[in-house]
């Protein structure tokens, strides 16, 4: 059963928006990261890198709601 806003809207479960927006994050990290590597660019190599593992991390926490149903 789909969630609802408080004006009666379907919205999507936080556990999907989670996997979704990780998933999002950890390609983004993997960009970053590659650029960096490509342009010798030690600070954006590292910001990829952080933003990877962050995705990983809110993917993981969207696996964790879905388990407990939310």
């Amino acid at each position: 059963m789909a969630e609802r806003d408080n004006q009666g809207r379907k919205t999507k479960k936080s556990s999907i928006k989670d996997k979704a927006e990780g998933t999002f994050h950890e390609v983004k990290g993997r960009l970053k990261e590659s650029a960096g590597k490509l342009s010798h660019n030690k600070n954006l190599k590292a910001e990829g890198t952080i933003e990877k593992v962050a995705g990983k991390a809110q993917k993981k926490i969207g696996k964790v709601k879905k388990v407990l149903g939310k």
